[in-house]
C-alpha cells in the first residue's frame, strides 16, 4: 500500500512566504523579466513542492504541475492545430482555464512533459510520476472547429499523445498517469474512450495509471478494467458510490483510492482514513492499493494540502497495521 498524489499541488505558498511564482508570471507578462528568470522561479517552486510532499511522507510524488497553466492549455500550447481562447469554467469548480480551440490538424511536435519529469526526478529522493492529459478529456475541454466529429478529434489526439507517452517512457518515468476525468460526465462515449486509449497505449510498456475524478464509474464497471492500464484511479469522495460499484466483480487491477477530499478544507481524521481503506480491503488487497487525494490539490490552500497529505500518510501507516 503506497501513497501518492493525483497531480497538481497548490502553487501559492502560505503567508508570510511571498507568492514568488505569481509575481514572476506577472512581471514576465509586463516584460520586466525574461524567460530565463521565470524558468528559474518555476524551478525553485517545483523543488519546494516536491520537498513538501516528501516531508509529508508521500511515497510517489509529482512535480506539482508548477509549470502548467492547467491540464488542457499546457498540452494545447505545445501541439500544432490549437489556438487558445477565453476563460471557461473547469467542470463545476471555481477554477477557470483558457479553452483550447482546434483550428487545424492536431500534431505532437516534440516532448512536452519529459523535461519536467527529468527535472523533478533529479530533485526528488522519492519516485516521481509523470503526467499526461488524456485524449478524451483534452478533446472534451476544447472547442472543435476543424474535425468533422468529436470522435475524429479524440482519435487524432490519441495517436499524437502516444508519442508523448513514448517520450516519457524514454525519459525514464517509472509511472505515467493519464488524467481522464471527462469520461465520467459522458459515459455513453465509453466505446470511443476505449478505442482512443488503446491506440494511445499501443507499444507503451511503462506502468501507466488511468485517473478519473469528480464522479463515480456507474455504468463503466467492470469494462473499465479491460483498459490497458495497470492501475485505475477513482474518486471515492464525489464518487462515493464507487465503494459499492467495485464490489460487483473482481477488481483485477491496482486501485488508486481517492479518499482524501481535495476540494474541502476540512481535515479528515486518521480514523476516517483507516476506515475508508478498510472498506475496500475485501475487494482490493493492500499491496494493490495506491492511496491518494480524490483529485488534484490545487483547490486547497497550501497549508491545508500539506496537512491533508500528512494525515493521509498516517492513516495509511495505521491501516497497514490493522490489515497486517
Amino acid at each position: 500500500m503506497l501513497t501518492t498524489v493525483v497531480g497538481s499541488y497548490p502553487k501559492i505558498p502560505n503567508r508570510p512566504r511571498p507568492a514568488r511564482l505569481r509575481a514572476a508570471i506577472a512581471r514576465f507578462e509586463r516584460g520586466e523579466i525574461g524567460e530565463d528568470e521565470l524558468r528559474r522561479v518555476e524551478d525553485e517552486v517545483t523543488i519546494e513542492v516536491i520537498q513538501e510532499q516528501v516531508e509529508a511522507g508521500i511515497d510517489i510524488v509529482s512535480d506539482g504541475q508548477i509549470r502548467w497553466e492547467d491540464d488542457q492549455t499546457y498540452f494545447a500550447r505545445r501541439m500544432d492545430g490549437f489556438t487558445i481562447d477565453g476563460l471557461i469554467r473547469y467542470f463545476d469548480t471555481n477554477t477557470y482555464y483558457r479553452q483550447p480551440v482546434v483550428t487545424g490538424a492536431v500534431q505532437w511536435r516534440e516532448p512536452i512533459a519529459a523535461n519536467d519529469y527529468r527535472f523533478a526526478a533529479a530533485h526528488s529522493p522519492r519516485p516521481v510520476k509523470a503526467l499526461v492529459t488524456g485524449p478524451y478529456t483534452l478533446a472534451a475541454l476544447s472547442a472543435n472547429e476543424h474535425y468533422g466529429s468529436f470522435g475524429e478529434l479524440v482519435l487524432a489526439l490519441a495517436r499524437e499523445l502516444r508519442q508523448e507517452m513514448l517520450s516519457l517512457e524514454k525519459a525514464g518515468a517509472p509511472i505515467i498517469q493519464v488524467s481522464e476525468p471527462a469520461i465520467l460526465k459522458r459515459k455513453e462515449d465509453f466505446p470511443l474512450f476505449r478505442q482512443a486509449l488503446e491506440q494511445m497505449m499501443e507499444g507503451v510498456a511503462v506502468e501507466a495509471h488511468l485517473c478519473t475524478w469528480f464522479g463515480d464509474i456507474e455504468g463503466l464497471f467492470p469494462q473499465i478494467l479491460e483498459l490497458p492500464f495497470s492501475t485505475i484511479g477513482l474518486d471515492f469522495v464525489m464518487g462515493s458510490a464507487n465503494y459499492e460499484i467495485i464490489s460487483r466483480a473482481p477488481f483485477a487491477k491496482k486501485l488508486g483510492l481517492g479518499i482524501v477530499d481535495a476540494r474541502n478544507t476540512r481535515l479528515e481524521t486518521v480514523e476516517q482514513i483507516v476506515e475508508r481503506i478498510r472498506r475496500v480491503s475485501d475487494v482490493v488487497s493492500a499491496e494493490n492499493l495506491y492511496v491518494n487525494p480524490s483529485s488534484r490539490l490545487e483547490y486547497l490552500p497550501r497549508e491545508v494540502a500539506e496537512a491533508k497529505l500528512k494525515r493521509m500518510v498516517e492513516g495509511v501507516r495505521q491501516a497497514r497495521e490493522v490489515l497486517a
